[in-house]
């Protein structure tokens, strides 16, 4: 997966933030406050956001409504897999990223490992006599 453009974070970074379908009126009067975009150029963006899946929308007059389709944090941990995916050695690639992990987010992975425990590649003994 392609990491998304400056752009094209900034107009997804006020759509998950919005949480709901919005016009891209809505996304540039939300740009234009730290820059001068025209209606055009973000209309450009969404358009192509659209086109790689990123965003699906609806025909609203003679407008489209638009929404994401994956929320930021799945967007997050497609571009964290595919880093690590990068990695000749992923154990040894894994064990660097643990190490750099602040006291914050080694509580916001143990936190994530109750909730989702890693997939067990091969069935325990108790289970293979179970079968």
């Amino acid at each position: 997966m392609r990491q998304l453009g400056d752009l094209e974070a900034a107009v997804m970074d006020r759509i998950w933030r919005r949480n709901r379908p919005v016009l891209v009126r809505d996304i540039l009067d939300d740009l234009n406050t730290d820059r001068s975009l025209a209606y055009t150029t973000v209309m450009t963006v969404m358009d192509k956001l659209h086109r790689k899946g990123w965003l699906r929308r609806q025909p609203q007059g003679r407008a489209y409504v638009y929404e994401a389709v994956a929320s930021r944090e799945s967007y997050t941990a497609r571009l964290m897999r595919d880093a690590w995916a990068t990695s000749d050695n992923q154990a040894v690639a894994f064990v660097h990223f643990l190490e750099q992990l602040s006291d914050e987010e080694a509580k916001a992975l143990r936190a994530a490992l109750e909730i989702c425990p890693p997939a067990s590649p091969h069935p325990a003994p108790e289970e293979e006599r179970m079968q």
